[in-house]
């Protein structure tokens, strides 16, 4: 269970920061739980809309259409766009939500009829300043479009900053397509200027060729990075002299895998997060590394873009092993920062010039870094992770919220 390793991992933070039990009991709370259920052509859907803490600001966090999509999973989401949020200093709480659907079985007419009816049974729960919507695993920002345009018809007004990931011609951001992935990058190579290593010294496999996947891996081998393993649901390719990235977009969107790239050596996904290598790259799903493959795992630091790729007991196996993990609260970040930018200029009327959402995603991004890798580093002990210290700053700020609110 998802959130039950969540709950593992903050007894493991609480001993650190000495929480007594009224903090921890306000970090496992939720605000609002959320659960309905969507009639679409005569099939009902389980369908989530979870605001973990709100006591920084409106809920925000996106939505996934996944068949195995459960409460679980969507409290876990929840609570990790809390602490990410916090992190790297935005105005907001965090909130999760999703269909219990696989969109691979359905046309585009059924998929904007399951957006919108998500809309229709979760209008009242969302809003500019109340809870932020945007995209998840196998939503996009037409799916945000139709939410959107749902959402504005039933209120009868404009509020463009309910929704964000939206296409830009609805008041979307031109970075957010890629966000996510440059703010990993700039998170990796932060991290490696710290271990004196350049990009064309490091190799890197990536778990995960999705949009942050493929995205983190065409920038790293512009860069000069060595890419030599990437996978995606239906396997993958390894080749220690590199892969040709840009040949492998081609063939991943024009056949959905990378398996079809040809003349090359074939790997499984579990095998491809044992590979030897300089950075592993999460960019999947949620529990990839558990106690039952962690000490096989052979990278020296991992990325996680990927939210809770990794559980507890897993990373104190890697931490034993004295493998670096940069953690998913700040290597994943960039997408909502740039959602941050996108909802202020639909709030203000359009303020933030593409420059200045660039330099926002910098600055936010170098700061969480800055601090994080700081506080990581005076510890000075075997058992202390990046991750204690994202979660420790985090968790500072949300809880300093609370006691001014009078909570604690």
């Amino acid at each position: 269970m998802t959130f039950e390793d969540i709950k593992e991992g903050l007894k493991k933070i609480s001993k650190l920061m000495n929480l007594n039990e009224k903090e921890i009991n306000i970090l496992l709370k939720f605000k609002r739980i959320a659960k309905k259920e969507l009639e679409i052509n005569g099939k009902t859907y389980d369908a989530w809309r979870i605001v973990h803490n709100d006591s920084i600001g409106p809920g925000k966090g996106g939505i996934r259409f996944h068949p195995a999509v459960s409460e679980d999973e969507v409290k876990s989401l929840s609570f990790w766009m809390t602490v990410k949020t916090s992190l790297v200093g935005l105005p907001f709480g965090g909130a999760k939500g999703g269909v219990k659907i696989n969109p691979k079985e359905l046309n585009k007419e059924e998929i904007e009829k399951v957006s919108r009816a998500y809309i229709k049974t979760f209008n009242e729960f969302i809003g500019e300043d109340k809870d932020i919507p945007a995209p998840d695993v196998y939503t996009n920002s037409q799916i945000m479009g139709w939410m959107l345009d749902e959402f504005e018809k039933i209120k009868g007004r404009h509020e463009p900053g309910t929704i964000t990931g939206k296409p830009v011609e609805l008041g979307g951001s031109i970075l957010r397509e890629k966000a996510t992935s440059e703010g990993g990058r700039i998170i990796l190579n932060l991290f490696l200027e710290r271990m004196n290593k350049k990009p064309r010294e490091t190799r890197v496999v990536i778990q995960g060729f999705g949009n942050a996947g493929m995205n983190i891996a065409k920038m790293l081998h512009d860069e000069g990075y060595n890419i030599i393993g990437v996978s995606d649901s239906k396997g993958g390719i390894i080749n220690k002299s590199g892969l040709d990235i840009e040949k492998m977009i081609k063939i991943k969107k024009e056949k959905d895998s990378v398996i079809y790239y040809p003349d090359i050596g074939k790997i499984y996904n579990k095998e491809l997060l044992e590979l030897e290598t300089d950075v592993l790259v999460l960019a999947a799903l949620e529990n990839q590394i558990t106690e039952k493959n962690a000490d096989r795992v052979k990278a020296k630091y991992i990325l996680e873009i990927a939210n809770g790729p990794i559980t507890s007991g897993g990373d104190d196996i890697l931490c034993k092993k004295g493998i670096i993990v940069i953690p998913d609260i700040l290597a994943n970040a960039g997408g909502v920062v740039t959602s941050y930018c996108e909802w202020v200029n639909n709030i203000t009327g359009g303020i933030f010039s593409k420059e200045v959402m660039e330099g926002i995603l910098k600055e936010k991004m170098t700061t969480a870094f800055r601090r994080t890798y700081e506080l990581y580093e005076e510890q000075k002990t075997k058992t202390f992770t990046m991750r204690n210290a994202a979660y420790i700053i985090a968790i500072k700020r949300i809880l300093g919220a609370e006691k001014a609110r009078g909570s604690i």
